[in-house]
Parts: C-alpha cells; sequence; structure tokens
C-alpha cells in the first residue's frame, strides 16, 4: 500500500502538458552561445564543449536547418554568408525546420566573431562531406583554410584543429593527397611558430598519414624526427602518431620499437575506435612474427575482431607450425586481404621466419639428419634443395637459432642435446622485460589520471554538493566517453 502511494506521488500529473522538445537549430543555437561565451571570456574549454556537442548532433543536420543557422549567426551578404550558402541546396519552405520559440523572442542575430565563422565552415563541412559532396567538400576545406592563415587566436584552435582534419580527408577521398603536402606543410610551421600544439599535433598525424599513403617512409620519418616535441594534448591525436610511429619503424625494420608503439596505440585507443583497433593489431602480428614470437591466441578473439583478423590468424598457424606450403597456400588465400592492408610485403619476409622455424622443429626432433631429407621436410622449392638446405642451416647455426654442427663431408646435420635453458640468462631478460612493461603501463597510468580542482584542498563538504559534484564528474566523464567514441 504504501509503495503504491509513493509511486503515485512520483508520477506527473495526467494534465500536465509535455515539455517540448529542443529543435537541432535550437541546440545549435546554443553552441553557437556557448562558443561566443568561451571567445569572450577566452575559455577554451566551453569551445571544447561545442566541438563535442556538434559530433552528437551531426546525423540531424539538414540543408535547412544550416541555412537557418547561418542566416541566424553571419551577417547577410558578407562573404562568408554568400559562399556557405552556396553549398547549400534550396529546399522548400515545408522541409524547413522552424524554431518558433526562438524566433518569436529574437530576430537573426548578426556577429562578427571569428570563432562563429569559422565554426559555420566546419558545420557546412561535415554536412557536404556526409552527404557524399566530395567536389564541394574540397572547395569549402580550401577556402576554410585560407580564412584561418589571416586568424591569430588561441580560442579557434580547437575548430582550426577540426577543419585541418576534414581538409585532409575531403582530400584524400577525392584521391589529390599529395595537391595539399606544401600546404599542410605551411599550415605546421604557422601553427608552429603561433604556439599551437593542438594544430602541430593534428598536422603532424596528417603530414604522416600524406606520406605513408604514398609510401615515402624516409620523409615521414625525416619530418617525425624533426618536429618539435611538446606533451601531447589529445588521445585520440596520441593514437594515431604512435600508430604512424609503428609502421615506420616497421618498414625500417625496427620491430622491436614498431611493436611497442602499436601495441601501446591500440590499448590507448577508445574501445569504440574498432577499426582503428583492428589496423593497430593487424600490424602488431605481422611485427611479433617477424620478431620470432607467437601471439596469443586471445588476441585474435577479440569482441569483434574475429572476423577481420582471421587471416592473420591462420598465417600465424602458419608460421608457427613451420610449414612453408601451408604458408604459401595462406598468403595466396588471402592476397586481396593483405595488398589492401597494405601488409603483403611484409608478409613476404615472413618467408624466412616459416624456414627457421620448421629448422629448428627439425632440430629439436632429430639428433642426426641428411640434408635432403632437411629439404623434404622444408618444402623448399629451388632447383637445387639441397644447397639451399645447406646454405639455410648453416646461417641459422651462425645466427645461434639453432644448436647443432653441420658434417659436409656426410651431408648431415647433427643437433647437440638440449641444455637447461635455466642455466642461462634468458630467464632473467625475460622477466626483466615484462617487469620494464609492467612498470611503463603504470607510469603512463599515473600521467593519464585527471584530478577535480583544488583536490590539493581538504574541505568539507555538505551532502548537497558532494552530490551536485559527483553529478558533475559523471557528466564530464559522458563527454569525453562520446569524444573518444565519435573521434575515430
Amino acid at each position: 500500500m504504501t509503495q503504491d502511494v509513493e509511486m503515485k506521488e512520483l508520477q506527473a500529473p495526467s494534465n500536465s502538458a509535455p515539455l517540448p522538445v529542443p529543435s537541432t537549430l535550437q541546440h545549435l543555437k546554443e553552441i553557437a552561445s556557448l562558443i561566443e561565451t568561451g571567445a569572450y571570456a577566452k575559455e577554451v574549454r566551453r569551445i571544447v564543449r561545442a566541438v563535442r556537442l556538434t559530433i552528437a548532433l551531426r546525423k540531424k543536420l539538414k540543408a535547412s536547418v544550416l541555412s537557418a543557422f547561418l542566416n541566424f549567426t553571419l551577417i547577410p551578404a558578407s562573404d562568408a554568408h554568400s559562399r556557405l550558402s552556396s553549398y547549400l541546396p534550396k529546399e522548400d519552405e515545408h522541409d524547413m525546420e522552424i524554431d518558433t520559440a526562438t524566433s518569436a523572442m529574437q530576430g537573426p542575430a548578426k556577429h562578427s566573431l571569428p570563432e562563429l565563422e569559422i565554426y559555420c565552415y566546419l558545420l557546412v563541412l561535415i554536412f557536404l562531406i556526409d552527404q557524399k559532396r566530395y567536389d564541394d567538400a574540397k572547395a569549402c576545406s580550401s577556402a576554410s583554410i585560407a580564412r584561418l592563415k589571416s586568424l591569430n587566436r588561441r580560442t579557434i584552435d580547437v575548430l582550426a584543429s577540426r577543419l585541418y582534419f576534414y581538409y585532409s580527408y575531403s582530400y584524400e577521398l577525392t584521391g589529390n593527397l599529395a595537391e595539399i603536402r606544401g600546404n599542410l606543410l605551411s599550415l605546421h610551421r604557422m601553427a608552429t611558430l603561433r604556439h599551437d600544439e593542438l594544430g602541430q599535433e593534428t598536422l603532424l598525424n596528417l603530414l604522416l598519414r600524406n606520406y605513408v599513403h604514398y609510401n615515402l617512409y624516409d620523409q615521414a620519418e625525416k619530418l617525425r624526427s624533426k618536429a618539435p616535441r611538446f606533451e601531447a594534448h589529445s588521445n585520440q591525436q596520441f593514437c594515431r602518431y604512435l600508430f604512424y610511429l609503428g609502421k615506420i619503424r616497421t618498414i625500417q625494420l625496427e620491430y622491436t620499437d614498431a611493436k611497442e608503439s602499436l601495441l601501446q596505440a591500440a590499448r590507448k585507443a577508445p574501445i569504440a575506435a574498432q577499426g582503428f583497433r583492428i589496423q593497430c593489431n593487424k600490424w602488431a602480428v605481422i611485427v611479433r612474427l617477424l620478431l620470432g614470437e607467437i601471439p596469443e591466441r586471445t588476441v585474435f578473439m577479440q569482441k569483434g575482431m574475429k572476423k577481420a583478423l582471421r587471416p592473420y590468424f591462420e598465417l600465424t598457424n602458419a608460421v608457427r607450425i613451420g610449414d612453408l606450403e601451408l604458408f604459401r597456400s595462406v598468403a595466396d588465400k588471402f592476397t586481396t586481404t593483405f595488398s589492401s592492408d597494405r601488409t603483403h610485403n611484409l608478409i613476404v619476409r615472413l618467408r624466412h621466419n616459416v624456414i627457421r622455424t620448421g629448422l629448428r622443429n627439425i632440430n629439436i626432433s632429430y639428433s642426426r639428419i641428411s640434408l635432403a631429407d632437411v629439404a623434404t621436410k622444408l618444402r623448399l622449392d629451388s632447383p637445387n634443395p639441397v644447397a639451399d638446405a645447406e646454405s639455410i642451416v648453416s646461417k641459422a647455426i651462425r645466427d645461434g637459432a639453432i644448436d647443432a654442427t653441420l658434417d659436409h663431408a656426410n651431408g648431415w646435420m647433427v643437433s647437440k642435446e638440449t641444455g637447461d635453458v635455466y642455466s642461462t640468462n634468458e630467464p632473467q631478460i625475460a622477466f626483466n622485460s615484462r617487469i620494464a612493461f609492467c612498470l611503463n603501463m603504470h607510469n603512463e597510468a599515473v600521467r593519464a589520471l585527471r584530478f577535480p580542482p583544488n583536490s590539493h584542498k581538504k574541505e568539507k563538504e555538505s551532502a548537497d554538493k558532494r552530490r551536485e559534484r559527483q553529478q558533475q564528474e559523471q557528466e564530464l566523464a559522458k563527454h569525453i566517453a562520446e569524444e573518444d567514441d565519435d573521434e575515430f
């Protein structure tokens, strides 16, 4: 009985009218007000929040809404208003979304803030890309970059970083990425001189992507090594940087550094960025195989990645067994996938690892075996397999991959007795590397901690203040999660 009374008290009265749902245009006006407040108060956090709210409204953007917002925000007949309006199609009046409450209270505002003008460029550019009007997106992005070059305000840096990304993305979608490389370099130099660190991060990643897209790894490494050093401000940009760094290190045969960068990028990436994490895991699997390691089965069974990583799972199985014939069949079976992932050239390097793994298995299984049988078991397809087997065995003995001797007179490979591995320094080296990995992860986690303001002050707070603070922290965490989901 008491529960029924409480439920009735919590229910809204039947005669109360439902609250009106704010329209998309009203949301955009609120975002514009937020940007205006942040620009006047020079608070970059407000503009960051405005960008996050815009990403949430991305699917609701329509030409009629954007046209009404441009009329509200920009000065009529201005250059920006005329240029941006030309990209929007004309729609019928009954399709327009009208905010009657706001229109009755206030007419079109005539702002002259550069932040709002750049924000309008960003909105129209996102709309054009979503509508797959890539040529118009290229023209709009070029106009926005030309306008950005004449502005030097720190409150525009957040909006500028997003425009840089869509500027490069629109040219990549049309296959003209090489055209803007010089412009990106000048923008990076300009951001460096203006101490725009967020712009430097974004532009450096865009340049690395530009070079890697055309396989210009040497130029990418020269740029990366000479770029100014600073602390990362965006987790998404830092993940992208680690991914490109891992690619460059892999091509340059620096597999240990490449493995660390790729695994760190996959670990730091948001859970919702599944495509990015899949690419990181694909390259990390190849690098670990090139290092002679066999990735754990759990790597290929991650949620949402099992189908995408299936070719690399079969490739890993072939390398683990040391079967050269199986390795060839897997490489031929998934050649389209490997070519699209741009890992085909790395897989060609794995042939030597497959042969070495098979030779190691033979060394463990046989105390003495002829070189002809070694060539047969390795399935060498050369004109003179015995001579090739002899050179492969001698090189493996010299590199320390197997513990054996070569009897040239009789054509045998004689294996030595297996010693106790714990009498060597290998367990100590492996243990030390694991400890270093754990300590590095702990240090990164400590650096990534977020502390509320004035947390060092031990003040007694009431229950209402504590409840309000917890609610604010939850909203902040939600916004950060939404940003991580949308950035990738």
